[in-house]
């Protein structure tokens, strides 16, 4: 099943059965098995030779890149290519010339390409530990009928055809054919985004399209990496290995080509203009150089060392190193507030993001099934599940709480209502059988009409007391009863089960289905000392549940604690079950849950309470009571299901637990900031429909736009323009494979979207890898989603997203002023080696080692002033940048060309004020020209170039407000730093004796001379502010100042780039995808 060593094979993964819909009979013939093969299994020699035929039961990886394979896409690029010929150039002349300074400048090149180098290999991506995280997550061993007996092997041994075992806690070792299930049920969530474990049957699930039915409804097979929730079943193994649906996701992982993000995109498209822009210009330098030159004195070498002197000046040797620093800083300051970027240039890809679509389960809510309403006759109390003290305040009555139907349901039918409702069993869902919930609703209470449309009228009659005014009865509204009455209330919730409670009420080490488990951690939270409360009133005889009738049934000894006084001669039955199931075998209802006191019951009411619950997509448990006489069972008696169903009208109902795997608190809140900003948010969800549309309606995903929901097995109907509609039309997608979050994804991106997806589970990697912008969950989420994603939430916080993108728009805005700082700088000092000496300088006014080290340090020191600079007011007022824009638009090129003209003529100009100040009537063959005058003018030239670069970095720190004024002195403490920095190393190399002359050519400067150099920053910053006036008043006429607009050289989106999923990637015709 997989590649020698575990590296893939290149060949396509042939197409596998559909298990799912073939009976035994037929499993067993397409696997070439005998019929007697239950009970002998496979022979040693059978298993030796399907072992050669399939190979190893183990997820096949991907070749790694060698060291030299990245050190290559590290340098492979022109710029690069001109510093190594400008290096080699200078090498020769270590032979020829100055030994001392053309060596030193070899040396800052060389270093300058390998720190970058360098840093490019450690941040780059290392997606190929995703595979790592799925194969750490399959069986070590198995348990498989061989040779007629069971025993355990190792799990990479065994193959199709073998007979394997499964007991609660195991964890299934390939993708299985289930032919023999008790009660058995699997937890999915990692791989189908189910809330709660599956229940597991043997029958062929008939369907006219086999290859349609999702994988959390196959539930005649278990997938290799689930768990065993409860029960035990023999399986048929039908694949192994990449031939499995997580080996599926383990090829999507490999096969995924990594592509830059939009901003390494445009640096290399700017590098490659500045490229072309060098050369031109180097060689027009060479060329003046050269013929300027008196015939006699020309030399070609020496002209083509000054023109590359120019070319080393307009190089940004440091723009890679500060891109990476403001990623970097931006990294930083997310951590801090819980989102880990696994990537660096992923940053500003959260700036650009227009559509995040987030997985439901674990991600916009707990994964956590909770109790989050109680109902009783009269009244509903309200559960804080985010409480984290233990208090009976924890159920609060409020009688408003989900009190009326969803808005997408108001228009229903009840009886319509409750044959939707996510407790009811789906009967023409593929043949399957309440697969998620256990006590779902088949509709006999619909069936016997109980349902009328006067359940509202009875709602609003029992809520209120004979007088008409509201029931107060045992608290009123906001106030919480004594903790005896949910003791009581809740007991049937408590010792009717045999779960176990983890650790502090929590997840750990709890054992059990969710949906008993979230009664049991209600009643913990609430002030019940559950493990306690079992122990003193045990089991005596029970009627087991079974998915035939739905409920489950205990026998206790009474209590006064739980029951009341004066029953010692009775035996308390227990009920939990489904609503429908239990309502025809009620006569009377405890009024207002409390014990004390019965009442006739208005099936009306209940069955209406149980409509509107599930129009909100709760589940519905109904707890009830019984009594008999103490001889009328025995301790360990088995019973059956006619102990409940034999007795006619005999129960009394306490009342009616909902529950839901509920949204996050903040979620609400997140969601909303969201579209906000222009960000809209999707849910994507292994889930039912209706479940799905109601957790969407709580979060805010549907409205009138987005007014309804669609499944996956929709979406597999659909063609592709049929899809891009889609995805356009619906908030809500439920019922999603792999397969169908890729395509919605591939959809909205073809559609021009920059798409985030969220996500926990194995089945969301695909998806994450496709998805211009990757999250995992931090907590609950697998190593296998953190290791595919771009970006992990520590604190599982969808809320954090929203401060991430918050940061990425930062990060674009001030790469913006990286460039209208370095940019500039850069081209100045180029240009001012070429225009010194178009204006007539014999020498040019910067050497290349002060250009390499102006280069570096103005990057440094200055840019990474911009890189760090705070957000400016109102980033999340507007809409996320434009798929498509170019960091270098209009006005941003006509910012840093007026940056550049300005730094040149300033520069170029005080270059000639100084030679005019100290020439004293010399000519430029005096020795006083070149060992004074000379070192003077450079030491000018540099000062006022790099303190004019000081005054664009000060500028550019804000985009449209003035820099004259308080704001610059606060918000950056980092501007501050930057300026003494460069501030005291110009004065090292301007006065220091040796360094100044023999390294930089540099001479000490006169007072005069900083006067110049003060002068002409000023000049720089005032023209730079100008600029920003002009575009204020501007901005202010409605013109697109800040580029937001396409322009000439903006790409604008295709909408129609293909989103079909070609065969080849794997049996479930999933493809490669571009990262």
């Amino acid at each position: 099943m997989s590649g020698k060593d575990g590296v893939m094979e290149e060949e396509e993964l042939k197409p596998q059965p559909n298990w799912h819909a073939m009976n035994r009979e037929e499993v067993f013939a397409e696997l070439e098995l005998p019929e007697d093969h239950r009970l002998k299994g496979l022979t040693a020699e059978e298993a030796a030779a399907r072992l050669e035929k399939y190979g190893r039961n183990m997820l096949s990886g991907k070749a790694k890149k060698t060291l030299l394979m990245k050190i290559w896409e590290q340098v492979a690029n022109v710029l690069v290519g001109i510093l190594l010929f400008v290096a080699a150039i200078s090498l020769v002349r270590v032979f020829t010339n100055d030994p001392v300074t053309n060596g030193i400048q070899v040396g800052i090149i060389v270093g300058v390409i390998v720190i970058n180098t360098a840093i490019g290999i450690i941040q780059e991506g290392s997606a190929e530990k995703a595979a790592e995280a799925l194969k750490a997550m399959l069986s070590a061993d198995a348990i498989v009928v061989r040779d007629g007996t069971e025993t355990k092997v190792p799990a990479d041994e065994i193959v199709p055809g073998d007979v394997v075992a499964l007991s609660l806690g195991d964890r299934v070792p390939a993708d299985l054919r289930m032919i023999e299930v008790v009660q058995l049920a699997c937890a999915e969530a990692a791989l189908t985004g189910e809330s709660v474990p599956i229940d597991k049957t043997v029958d062929k699930i008939e369907s006219d399209e086999p290859k349609s039915v999702p994988l959390g409804d196959r539930h005649n097979m278990c997938f290799s990496a689930t768990l065993v929730a409860q029960g035990s079943g023999i399986g048929l193994i039908v694949a192994t290995g990449d031939y499995t649906e997580i080996g599926t996701i383990n090829q999507l992982v490999n096969k995924v080509e990594d592509k830059k993000t939009a901003v390494l995109e445009q640096i290399d498209n700017v590098s490659k203009w500045l490229a072309f822009f060098i050369v031109i210009t180097a060689i027009v330098t060479f060329l003046v150089s050269f013929f300027t030159t008196d015939e006699a004195e020309r030399d070609w070498l020496e002209s083509l060392s000054v023109a590359l002197v120019c070319a080393v000046a307009m190089i940004p040797e440091g723009l890679e190193a500060i891109v990476t620093v403001t990623y970097a800083w931006a990294v930083s300051n997310m951590a801090e507030q819980n989102a880990i970027i696994r990537a660096l240039p992923a940053v500003e890809t959260l700036g650009s993001v227009t559509t995040i679509c987030s997985d439901k389960t674990g991600t916009l809510t707990k994964n956590e099934m909770s109790l989050v309403a109680w109902v009783t006759s009269n009244a509903r109390y309200k559960v804080d599940t985010d409480s984290t003290e233990r208090s009976n305040k924890n159920f609060a009555r409020d009688d408003t709480y989900m009190a009326e139907r969803a808005d997408h349901t108001k228009m229903m039918k009840t009886r319509d209502l409750l044959k939707a409702g996510p407790g009811v069993s789906t009967h023409d869902r593929f043949g399957k059988k309440e697969q998620d919930f256990p006590y779902t609703m088949r509709g006999s209470v619909i069936d016997r009409n109980l349902a009328s449309d006067h359940g509202k009228k009875a709602t609003e009659a029992a809520t209120k007391d004979e007088s008409g005014e509201p029931d107060n009865f045992p608290v009123g509204a906001g106030e919480s009863p004594e903790l005896s009455f949910f003791r009581q209330g809740l007991a049937g919730g408590v010792l009717c089960s045999k779960c176990t409670l983890g650790k502090d009420g929590g997840r750990e080490g709890e054992i059990g289905n969710p949906t008993e488990l979230s009664i049991l951690r209600a009643s913990y939270w609430g002030g019940v000392e559950v493990n306690e409360m079992k122990d003193a009133s045990p089991i005596i005889a029970e009627v087991p549940f079974s998915s035939e009738y739905k409920f489950m049934a205990t026998v206790h000894n009474p209590t006064a604690e739980n029951d009341g006084e004066g029953k010692d001669d009775k035996l308390i039955i227990h009920v939990k079950g489904a609503p429908d199931r239990m309502i025809p075998l009620c006569n009377k209802q405890f009024k207002a849950g409390m014990l004390n006191e019965t009442e006739d019951v208005d099936r009306d009411y209940w069955i209406e309470q149980i409509a509107v619950l599930s129009s909100h997509g709760l589940r519905c448990l109904a707890l009830l009571r019984g009594e008999i006489d103490k001889s009328a069972v025995n301790e360990g008696d088995q019973l059956g299901p006619e102990f409940v169903q034999d007795k006619g009208e005999w129960l009394t109902i306490v009342g009616v637990c909902a529950i839901m795997d509920p949204p996050r608190p903040e979620c609400v809140d997140a969601v909303s900031e969201a579209n906000g900003a222009g960000v809209r948010v999707a849910m994507i969800t292994g889930d039912h429909k209706d479940t799905a549309l109601a957790i969407g309606c709580m979060l805010g995903l549907v409205d009138e736009k987005h007014s309804s929901a669609i499944t996956g097995p929709e979406l597999d109907a659909m063609g592709d323009e049929e899809i891009k509609g889609a995805v356009q039309k619906y908030n809500v997608f439920a019922r999603a494979s792999p397969q169908n979050k890729i395509r919605i994804v591939k959809a909205l991106q073809s559609q021009g979207e920059v798409c985030g997806m969220t996500g926990d589970g194995v089945n969301d990697a695909p998806a994450l890898k496709a998805a211009d912008m990757g999250v995992a969950m931090g907590k609950e989420g697998t190593d296998v989603a953190r290791e595919a994603s771009k970006m992990i939430l520590a604190d599982d916080n969808f809320a954090t997203i929203v401060v991430a993108v918050r940061e990425g728009r930062v990060v674009w805005d001030n790469l913006r002023k990286v460039l209208l700082v370095n940019t500039p700088i850069n081209n100045a000092q180029g240009m001012s080696v070429l225009f010194g000496l178009v204006c007539g300088l014999p020498d040019t006014p910067l050497t290349a080692i002060q250009v390499l080290y102006c280069n570096l340090i103005c990057a440094v020191t200055l840019g990474f002033v911009t890189a760090v600079e705070p957000a400016e007011d109102g980033i999340m007022n507007v809409p996320p940048r434009r798929v498509g824009k170019r960091l270098i638009g209009r006005y941003l090129f006509l910012r840093i060309a007026l940056g550049t003209v300005t730094l040149v003529a300033c520069t170029v100009g005080s270059t000639f004020w100084a030679r005019s100040l100290y020439m004293d009537g010399a000519t430029e063959e005096d020795d006083h020209y070149k060992d004074t005058v000379l070192p003077l003018m450079r030491s000018q030239a540099s000062n006022t170039l790099t303190f004019g670069a000081c005054a664009v970095t000060m500028s550019a720190r804000f985009s449209y407000n003035s820099a004259f004024g308080m704001r610059s002195f606060y918000g950056n403490k980092f501007a501050w730093y930057s300026l003494a920095i460069v501030a005291v190393l110009q004065v090292a190399i301007t006065y220091i004796p040796g360094l100044n002359s023999v390294i930089f050519g540099m001479g000490p400067m006169h007072a005069e001379q900083w006067g110049i150099a003060a002068m002409f920053s000023f000049v720089v910053f005032c023209v730079m502010e100008l600029e920003k006036g002009v575009r204020r008043s501007l901005l202010a006429k409605g013109a697109d100042v800040g580029d937001s607009e396409y322009g000439f050289f903006d790409e604008e989106p295709t909408p129609d780039q293909d989103i079909t999923l070609p065969k080849g990637a794997s049996h479930l015709n999933l493809t490669t995808l571009n990262n």
